[in-house]
């Protein structure tokens, strides 16, 4: 293990100013040991270095100034040249130097550059983020990091800058695998809502109030990440303390969702998810179907 576990005072670096890159960076400029920043385009490293910070050519001139580097840019080739690429971080990081990779990439690609990395002495860990630009701007994103805990505790002050939410996941790789299962729910439930608004539409709502509703009340519930409660997902014993919430749950979810199919059948619509959803929900849970699925199963 290459890194102490003492939090770092020295300049932060930072690769790649895009859409996230850029509110994030920001958000270092108040970092009190300063800022050294690298990105291709000049118009988008100007204005970090009218505010204070250091402009730097390349990852290697980030690397030599820098004791902790976050990467920000679009994929794994990006990641693997900016990492190890001949101008590259490797190419002139210092013993105990923290590689923070903030771009979502396979974890594969994350545990073969951290092997590379521990080479050199040098620390990588993958700590994608979410909560999108808006909550790199408000400093609200919560990062999930893969790596080893002693390069987690040098990296989470640097990281408070933007974060309010930082995991440790596990080892390197776990990072990503978090982000990943995150995203699945994320973009699953996407999809839910084009089927609700499918639904609406055809019910003759407004959309635009239906989708108010929705914020407004997954801001007050927590939405679909107030059920992710427990360490596992088998089965609940009948005598287990989540038992009877969840069955609860479950029976509310199989009564909404009947209702819904009986109104899209009505309207001669059809709602694969939510067909799926009411004869899956109770067994997700962990506390089986209720009595509504069975009867329809």
């Amino acid at each position: 293990m290459s890194a102490g576990s003492e939090t770092p005072t020295g300049q932060v670096g930072f690769i790649g100013l895009g859409d996230m890159g850029k509110p994030m960076a920001e958000r270092l400029l108040a970092w009190p040991g300063g800022l050294v920043v690298c990105d291709l385009r000049p118009e988008v490293v100007e204005p970090f270095t009218a505010a204070g910070a250091k402009a730097a050519a390349s990852a290697a001139e980030v690397a030599a100034q820098a004791e902790v580097i976050s990467v920000v840019v679009v994929n794994d080739a990006q990641v693997r040249a900016v990492v190890a690429g001949p101008d590259g971080i490797l190419s002139a990081a210092r013993p105990g130097t923290v590689i923070a990779v903030h771009s979502t990439i396979a974890d594969s690609t994350a545990i073969e550059l951290a092997a590379e990395c521990a080479g050199h002495g040098v620390d990588l860990v993958d700590a994608p983020i979410s909560g999108g630009a808006v909550g790199a701007q408000q400093g609200r994103l919560a990062v999930m990091v893969g790596g080893e805990r002693a390069a987690y505790e040098r990296l989470r002050e640097p990281l408070r800058c933007f974060a309010d939410l930082i995991v440790h996941a596990g080892g390197v790789g776990a990072g990503t695998r978090m982000k990943l299962a995150r995203n699945l729910l994320h973009f699953i439930s996407f999809t839910a809502a084009t089927e609700a608004q499918r639904l609406a539409e055809a019910a003759g709502l407004d959309l635009a109030k239906l989708g108010r509703v929705v914020r407004h009340s997954d801001a007050v519930t927590g939405g679909a990440g107030s059920i992710i409660l427990r360490d596992n997902t088998a089965p609940i014993p009948a005598d287990d303390f989540w038992f009877p919430i969840l069955s609860h749950v479950r029976n509310l979810g199989e009564k909404d969702l009947s209702l819904a199919l009986a109104l899209a059948d009505r309207l001669d619509l059809e709602l694969p998810l939510a067909r799926q959803a009411f004869t899956e929900l109770g067994t997700g849970l962990g506390v089986g179907a209720g009595e509504l699925a069975k009867e329809q199963s």
